[in-house]
């Protein structure tokens, strides 16, 4: 497994255990990125209910990141993840 992808998985570590309250658009930010990184068929689609807020949201973020490559994804997550909870041990 190369090195930065084990970097991402350490990073995807770090945000999935933390503790740490962030506002929703860092949130959505951390989502998004997620998604692009680890999506196997292209554009990732959430499902969504007719009028769901919380859906468009999640839209938004994901067209907002959907000229990203997959490894330009995982590296915006890994430094969403050392700005926002802090750097990644090797």
């Amino acid at each position: 497994m190369a090195e930065e992808n084990l970097k991402f998985l350490k990073a995807y570590e770090m945000a999935s255990k933390t503790q740490q309250q962030f506002p929703p658009d860092v949130m959505l930010h951390f989502y998004a990125l997620y998604k692009r990184a680890t999506e196997k068929n292209g554009f990732y689609i959430p499902p969504s209910s007719h009028g769901d807020l919380k859906s468009a949201f999640k839209m938004n973020a994901l067209i907002q990141v959907k000229e990203l490559s997959k490894k330009e994804a995982e590296e915006k997550y890994i430094e969403l993840v050392e700005k926002h909870i802090g750097e990644i041990s090797q």
